[in-house]
């Protein structure tokens, strides 16, 4: 675990901008849609929903961005990005397993490895903090 707490910031930064990436359900949100599920909803509401929802992983990245830089904030940052990904992949695999041959399966593949890398982390500096 050692190794993931001295390379932190760069797993943060490329962790975030990989997040980011999801402006594009907030620009384009039913293309963003069809790449992530392989189907898309219509209406006006939907594009309040997914323009949110991109919106707010969006930030979700910013923040893991912004933790990079600013170690004092990385234990509340991976906290809440770590559970806001456990929530998505619990979301897909309880209610949306056909979307998994789709890119959902792959961010949840993704999200699962920054999940268990924010721990290693949190479990190392926990550790560490304990040793003093």
């Amino acid at each position: 675990m050692h190794w993931i707490v001295v390379k932190m910031k760069w797993i943060m930064l490329m962790s975030g901008m990989l997040t980011c990436t999801m402006l594009y359900a907030a620009i384009a949100p039913q293309a963003a849609l069809r790449a992530t599920f392989g189907e898309s909803i219509e209406g006006p509401l939907a594009e309040i929903i997914v323009r949110n929802w991109g919106a707010l992983i969006t930030l979700v990245g910013a923040m893991l961005i912004y933790g990079a830089y600013d170690p004092p904030s990385r234990p509340l940052i991976l906290t809440v990005s770590g559970l806001s990904k456990l929530v998505f992949i619990a979301l897909v695999l309880a209610y949306g397993r056909q979307y998994l041959g789709h890119q959902a399966g792959l961010a949840i593949m993704i999200d699962l490895f920054m999940v268990m890398l924010f721990v290693g982390y949190l479990s190392g500096v926990r550790r560490k903090a304990a040793h003093r």
